[in-house]
């Protein structure tokens, strides 16, 4: 990513940017540094002026301290400002918790597209998710990155063989760098307790998408309904919601069919 965008409290953002038309700006998810979308990026060109950016901590992009989720949405605001005053947002995963959290905390976003977003809905998860909490924030604190990894890989179901054979994998290290982000994407998630108060606020139109019945192996510690009861919550919460499911996708969506619902949507 080669260009910078200065944030409110004076973190330097990486991004890249695409494209003529209305503006897009995608927000990565878990465990991302902006490359996910990086092929979406290339094909909304055709029709938008993207903006793909890294996270803070992630990639190019600085990590000033404390971190805090304003920072976040300070960060949007900044890349918001750069595309002109507003834009349309999309958010995979986490960074679909973060676009809903802008956009409640009065960003200046046009309309607002989410996918795969990890609230957890149900009274069966919550033993799991709570003990990883408790386990991420304590290897977080000794800075133990490569446990948090597999404390995440483990708590979505990765079963020990996928895991041990993982670390044989150059992109290992890339994910363990990017591990620290792990506690910080749970704050975003609001410890993946959906905020429905706060997602009362928002004003704009949001396309709430998801994924089928999961069928992924590294995804079978979830229900195969985890993002459909988390999708039905935030559908509830929002005033102005549109839902889609994209029966066959994994947890990363084909880009060339999201790119075709998103053009479909934001030109509405």
């Amino acid at each position: 990513m080669t260009l910078r965008v200065t944030s409110a409290d004076g973190t330097r953002i990486a991004y890249d940017r695409k494209g003529t038309g209305p503006a897009v700006i995608l927000v990565g998810g878990t465990l991302d540094d902006g490359a996910e979308n990086a092929p979406l990026a290339r094909l909304l060109a055709n029709h938008f002026t993207v903006y793909n950016y890294a996270r803070r901590g992630r990639g190019d992009s600085g990590d000033t301290p404390p971190y805090a989720v304003a920072r976040e949405v300070e960060d949007l605001d900044a890349l918001i400002a750069t595309a002109g005053g507003s834009a349309h947002v999309y958010g995979a995963s986490s960074g679909g918790a973060l676009a809903l959290e802008a956009a409640a905390a009065g960003s200046a976003i046009d309309k607002i597209a989410v996918w795969d977003v990890p609230y957890v809905i149900g009274h069966d998860l919550w033993p799991r998710f709570n003990q990883y909490l408790a386990d991420t924030h304590e290897a977080d604190k000794a800075g133990r990155d490569e446990e948090m990894l597999e404390l995440f890989m483990r708590l979505t179901g990765g079963p020990d063989a996928d895991i041990a054979a993982g670390k044989q994998h150059p992109y290992w290290a890339l994910s363990v760098a990017l591990a620290h982000t792990l506690v910080k994407d749970a704050m975003v998630l609001n410890d993946y307790k959906i905020p429905t108060n706060r997602f009362a606020r928002i004003t704009q139109s949001v396309l709430v998408t998801t994924e089928g019945p999961i069928t992924q192996p590294q995804l079978t510690g979830l229900p195969t309904d985890f993002f459909d009861r988390a999708a039905k919550a935030i559908a509830a919460a929002t005033p102005q919601t549109e839902r889609h499911t994209l029966d066959g996708q994994g947890h990363v969506v084909a880009p060339e069919l999201m790119a075709r619902v998103l053009k479909t949507f934001f030109n509405q």
